[in-house]
Protein backbone atom coordinates (compact mmCIF):
# COMPACT_ATOMS: atom_id res chain seq x y z
CA UNK A 1 0.00 0.00 0.00
CA UNK A 2 1.34 3.43 -0.87
CA UNK A 3 -0.45 6.26 0.84
CA UNK A 4 -3.80 6.50 2.51
CA UNK A 5 -6.84 4.90 0.92
CA UNK A 6 -9.69 7.27 0.12
CA UNK A 7 -12.88 5.69 1.47
CA UNK A 8 -16.19 6.18 -0.34
CA UNK A 9 -18.71 8.30 1.54
CA UNK A 10 -20.74 5.43 3.01
CA UNK A 11 -21.76 4.24 6.46
CA UNK A 12 -21.32 0.51 5.88
CA UNK A 13 -19.05 -1.62 3.72
CA UNK A 14 -19.50 -5.27 2.76
CA UNK A 15 -16.59 -7.66 3.20
CA UNK A 16 -16.03 -7.85 -0.57
CA UNK A 17 -15.72 -4.06 -0.81
CA UNK A 18 -13.25 -3.93 2.07
CA UNK A 19 -11.34 -6.84 0.57
CA UNK A 20 -10.94 -4.96 -2.72
CA UNK A 21 -10.04 -1.68 -0.99
CA UNK A 22 -7.26 -3.33 1.00
CA UNK A 23 -6.27 -5.83 -1.69
CA UNK A 24 -6.55 -8.78 0.71
CA UNK A 25 -8.72 -11.90 0.58
CA UNK A 26 -11.93 -11.98 2.67
CA UNK A 27 -10.57 -14.81 4.86
CA UNK A 28 -7.72 -12.47 5.90
CA UNK A 29 -10.27 -9.93 7.11
CA UNK A 30 -12.13 -12.61 9.06
CA UNK A 31 -8.82 -13.70 10.64
CA UNK A 32 -8.00 -10.12 11.62
CA UNK A 33 -11.43 -9.90 13.27
CA UNK A 34 -10.46 -12.83 15.48
CA UNK A 35 -7.10 -11.26 16.38
CA UNK A 36 -8.10 -7.61 16.84
CA UNK A 37 -11.08 -7.20 19.19
CA UNK A 38 -11.78 -3.65 18.01
CA UNK A 39 -12.91 -5.00 14.63
CA UNK A 40 -16.52 -6.09 15.14
CA UNK A 41 -18.61 -5.83 11.99
CA UNK A 42 -22.35 -5.95 12.27
CA UNK A 43 -24.27 -8.70 10.52
CA UNK A 44 -27.14 -8.11 8.12
CA UNK A 45 -30.33 -10.15 8.11
CA UNK A 46 -28.66 -12.40 5.54
CA UNK A 47 -25.61 -12.80 7.83
CA UNK A 48 -23.45 -10.58 5.57
CA UNK A 49 -20.68 -8.73 7.41
CA UNK A 50 -21.18 -4.96 7.41
CA UNK A 51 -18.11 -2.99 8.45
CA UNK A 52 -18.53 0.51 9.82
CA UNK A 53 -16.24 3.27 8.63
CA UNK A 54 -14.15 3.11 11.81
CA UNK A 55 -13.75 -0.67 11.32
CA UNK A 56 -12.44 -0.06 7.80
CA UNK A 57 -10.04 2.62 9.06
CA UNK A 58 -8.77 0.17 11.69
CA UNK A 59 -8.35 -2.49 9.00
CA UNK A 60 -6.40 -0.02 6.85
CA UNK A 61 -4.14 0.68 9.84
CA UNK A 62 -3.67 -3.06 10.48
CA UNK A 63 -2.87 -3.68 6.83
CA UNK A 64 -0.33 -0.84 6.83
CA UNK A 65 1.33 -2.12 10.00
CA UNK A 66 1.50 -5.72 8.81
CA UNK A 67 2.36 -5.32 5.14
CA UNK A 68 4.13 -1.98 4.82
CA UNK A 69 5.84 -1.64 8.18
CA UNK A 70 6.35 -5.43 8.59
CA UNK A 71 4.90 -5.67 12.11
CA UNK A 72 3.92 -9.04 13.51
CA UNK A 73 0.31 -9.53 14.62
CA UNK A 74 1.40 -9.15 18.26
CA UNK A 75 3.45 -6.05 17.42
CA UNK A 76 0.51 -4.51 15.59
CA UNK A 77 -1.79 -5.24 18.56
CA UNK A 78 0.67 -3.56 20.92
CA UNK A 79 1.16 -0.58 18.63
CA UNK A 80 -2.59 -0.04 18.23
CA UNK A 81 -3.16 -0.40 21.99
CA UNK A 82 -0.44 2.16 22.77
CA UNK A 83 -0.71 4.60 19.87
CA UNK A 84 -4.22 4.17 18.47
CA UNK A 85 -5.57 3.72 14.97
CA UNK A 86 -4.82 7.23 13.73
CA UNK A 87 -1.10 6.86 14.46
CA UNK A 88 -1.04 3.57 12.53
CA UNK A 89 -2.70 4.87 9.36
CA UNK A 90 -0.40 5.18 6.36
CA UNK A 91 0.86 8.67 5.58
CA UNK A 92 -1.06 10.76 3.11
CA UNK A 93 0.15 10.57 -0.48
CA UNK A 94 2.09 13.84 -0.96
CA UNK A 95 1.02 14.08 -4.61
CA UNK A 96 -2.64 13.74 -3.68
CA UNK A 97 -2.27 16.34 -0.90
CA UNK A 98 -0.51 18.73 -3.31
CA UNK A 99 -3.16 18.21 -5.99
CA UNK A 100 -5.94 18.88 -3.48
CA UNK A 101 -4.18 22.03 -2.25
CA UNK A 102 -3.71 23.23 -5.86
CA UNK A 103 -7.37 22.62 -6.65
CA UNK A 104 -8.47 24.52 -3.55
CA UNK A 105 -6.10 27.42 -4.32
CA UNK A 106 -7.37 27.58 -7.92
CA UNK A 107 -10.99 27.61 -6.71
CA UNK A 108 -10.21 30.45 -4.31
CA UNK A 109 -8.30 32.32 -7.01
CA UNK A 110 -11.17 31.84 -9.47
CA UNK A 111 -13.60 33.25 -6.90
CA UNK A 112 -11.29 36.17 -6.20
CA UNK A 113 -10.82 36.89 -9.91
CA UNK A 114 -14.56 36.78 -10.51
CA UNK A 115 -15.15 39.25 -7.69
CA UNK A 116 -12.39 41.55 -9.02
CA UNK A 117 -13.74 41.32 -12.57
CA UNK A 118 -17.27 42.19 -11.38
CA UNK A 119 -15.96 45.16 -9.39
CA UNK A 120 -13.92 46.39 -12.38
CA UNK A 121 -16.98 46.09 -14.61
CA UNK A 122 -19.11 48.07 -12.15
CA UNK A 123 -16.42 50.78 -11.97
CA UNK A 124 -16.05 50.83 -15.77
CA UNK A 125 -19.82 51.18 -16.23
CA UNK A 126 -19.90 53.99 -13.66
CA UNK A 127 -16.98 55.79 -15.38
CA UNK A 128 -18.58 55.29 -18.80
CA UNK A 129 -21.91 56.67 -17.57
CA UNK A 130 -20.10 59.70 -16.11
CA UNK A 131 -18.27 60.24 -19.40
CA UNK A 132 -21.54 59.97 -21.33
CA UNK A 133 -23.12 62.61 -19.12
CA UNK A 134 -20.16 64.95 -19.73
CA UNK A 135 -20.35 64.43 -23.51
CA UNK A 136 -24.12 65.07 -23.50
CA UNK A 137 -23.59 68.22 -21.43
CA UNK A 138 -20.81 69.34 -23.80
CA UNK A 139 -22.94 68.77 -26.92
CA UNK A 140 -25.91 70.69 -25.40
CA UNK A 141 -23.75 73.78 -25.30
CA UNK A 142 -23.66 73.79 -29.12
CA UNK A 143 -27.40 73.44 -29.68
Amino acid sequence: MTGRIELPDKLFFKIGEVSRLLDVRPHVLRYWESEFPSIRPQKSKTNQRLYRRRDVEALIAISHLLYDRKFTIEGAKRFLAEQGTQAALPPLDPEAVAAQARAQAMAELDGSLLRQRAEMRRQFEKDLLGLRQKVVAFLRRFE
